[in-house]
């Protein structure tokens, strides 16, 4: 039986994003410089809308003022390029909009691939969200005619026969930068329908989590732009060591209820993206907890004591959730695991140096018998 840390043979040397399959990802083509809002359904190409309502389409290049950087709800400028979208995510009538982008190609089955794109509050708005979430479809969902329902919250089951998933925001934040631009990111394994993809809130109000915003408005919305769509294949390189490798042989197998700590689960500062050296040590914990289907894992993420003491403890909680989220990603049942966060709560050591520092900013993991 082969275990998590067994010595390889190869490395990782890096993980390579591939080429965008998101088409026109930036709006930037687009059929005629908006004069009227709510004209992205019909102006930006490769885009479309799932529903009824009317999302927005702002470009530098319109004559009409409140079509550019500054608009009716505010002002932003624009992520990349000269356009960006604007849409309704929550409104106390259960209004939505969405944006329907399309991929140059169907996903490849069995495939991790990266969505990311970038979000940003309108300065009116009365909400920000946590409840943002991407619906990956088959196939191209069009709006219906025959009732106001249709620019009501989009129920998945019911837009389409055909397979789809949803993706949530699996952070513990709401977007609410008025500002700048916030990142939405996640990974995924293709599961080989993958063509289109709607964005927006596909919760109905009473289940849409939101916290109250500063406005001037008299009204109840949560209203944001977007730009800079992504959906890139993470493609695995691994290259041969030109040196001699002492492989050596485990002196016993993982233990259940031990504490164990990752060895090459890393991250950049203040960031929570898994880098290219974690991947072939997360992939041999799978593979063991894949042979060992009676197992389940606990993931602990921890921090040193340097900066606020809550961010400390959310950063060490996006750190073991994307861990975890990795490890579903490959096809762990989500049942079997669970992400916790201790921030600098636990240190093994004193915080006194830099090497001390480093070796508080850990993740660890414990296997549990079921």
């Amino acid at each position: 039986m082969k275990h998590f840390y067994l010595i390889s043979l190869f490395f990782l040397s890096q993980v390579l994003i591939g080429q965008n399959l998101v088409l026109n990802p930036s709006f930037e083509d687009h059929k005629f410089c908006p004069y009227a809002i709510g004209s992205f359904g019909y102006n930006v190409k490769q885009w479309s809308l799932p529903n009824m309502g009317s999302t927005d389409y702002f470009n530098t290049c319109s004559p009409n003022f409140n079509l550019g950087s500054e608009n009716y709800n505010g002002t932003q400028t624009p992520k990349e390029g000269n356009a960006y979208a604007g849409f309704y995510a929550f409104t106390d009538k259960n209004y939505r909009e969405y944006v329907q982008g399309k991929l140059s190609k169907t996903l490849v089955k069995g495939k991790l691939y990266k969505m990311t794109f970038y979000l940003s509050l309108a300065d009116k708005s009365s909400y920000a969200l946590k409840d943002l979430q991407v619906l990956i479809t088959e196939e191209q969902l069009k709006p219906c005619h025959h009732s106001n329902r249709c620019e009501k919250a989009i129920a998945p089951s019911k837009y389409t026969k055909k397979a789809f998933k949803l993706f949530s925001n699996s952070e513990d934040k709401y977007f609410s930068s008025k500002t700048s631009w916030m990142q939405f990111t996640f990974q995924f394994k293709a599961e080989g329908y993958e063509t289109y993809f709607s964005i927006g809130n596909f919760n109905r109000n009473p289940k849409t989590k939101k916290q109250r915003e500063l406005s001037d408005s008299p009204y109840l919305f949560s209203y944001y732009y977007i730009d800079d769509v992504s959906i890139t294949p993470l493609e695995i390189e691994a290259k041969k060591s030109s040196k001699t490798l002492i492989i050596e042989e485990p002196k016993e197998p993982l233990k259940t209820n031990a504490i164990y700590t990752f060895k090459n689960v890393l991250f950049d500062f203040d960031k929570a993206e898994l880098l290219a050296v974690s991947i072939q040590e997360l992939n041999a914990l799978y593979n063991h907890l894949k042979e060992q289907p009676t197992l389940n894992i606990e993931i602990y993420g921890h921090t040193d004591n340097v900066g606020l003491a809550k961010r400390n403890k959310a950063l060490s909680e996006q750190r073991a959730q994307a861990v975890a989220n990795y490890l579903i990603a490959q096809g762990l049942d989500v049942k079997r695991i669970s992400a916790f966060g201790f921030g600098s709560s636990k240190p093994i050591t004193d915080n006194d140096t830099e090497a001390n520092r480093q070796l508080n900013r850990r993740v660890e993991f414990k296997l549990i018998k079921r």
